[in-house]
């Protein structure tokens, strides 16, 4: 029996310096959260896992709510560092494109794609293992998601982050073998 991942891109969050992990959800990230549990409210979810921070866990514990279910946050789960400062925002997409085409590169203080990727990827194998032939939800983040989905196929890159939406939904099947065998976006604006 194969293994469906709701992976759920957190909604919209105002940047605030320093708050990385607590800031929560705008007025309208929370009423698009409210959507992601309609959406999510018909479908057998077994378990709900997230990233630490606020916007991802208050991205799906509406679901979690809908199926009287507790979040299992995960630490490996998180955003990737960026820098160990604010990255001007002239400069932020630049560089998030240098590092999806070097995936060793990182700013100072920063997390490169390869150890993002690594310690994510390594997450979600766990949750694979754990909830195989069931149907679990992740909270997460856009470079994370992207970076997991592009572990498993190489057309999750770069261009795919920029076109994803705050929040999103991809639903993700995976094979006996832990292999990604197709892909569906869930979320319409």
């Amino acid at each position: 029996m194969n293994t469906i991942v709701y992976m759920v891109r957190h909604a919209e969050s105002p940047y605030i310096p320093g708050e990385e992990r607590s800031r929560g959800l705008s007025e309208k990230g929370r009423a698009d959260a409210a959507r992601v549990t309609e959406m999510l409210a018909c479908e057998p979810v077994d378990a709900v896992v997230s990233s630490p921070y606020a916007r991802a866990i208050q991205t799906v514990e509406g679901v979690a709510a809908a199926k009287n279910l507790e979040i299992e946050v995960c630490e490996d789960l998180r955003e990737r560092r960026f820098a160990d400062y604010d990255i001007p925002d002239e400069d932020f997409w630049p560089s998030v494109k240098k590092m999806f085409a070097d995936p060793d590169f990182a700013l100072p203080g920063g997390e490169s794609n390869r150890a993002a990727r690594s310690r994510a990827v390594k997450a979600l194998e766990a949750f694979l293992e754990a909830y195989a032939g069931k149907r679990f939800v992740i909270g997460t983040h856009g470079n994370i998601m992207t970076l997991m989905l592009g572990h498993y196929d190489d057309r999750y890159g770069f261009e795919f982050l920029l076109q994803t939406t705050k929040p999103d939904i991809y639903k993700l099947e995976f094979d006996g073998n832990r292999r990604l065998v197709s892909v569906e976006r869930l979320w319409r604006l």
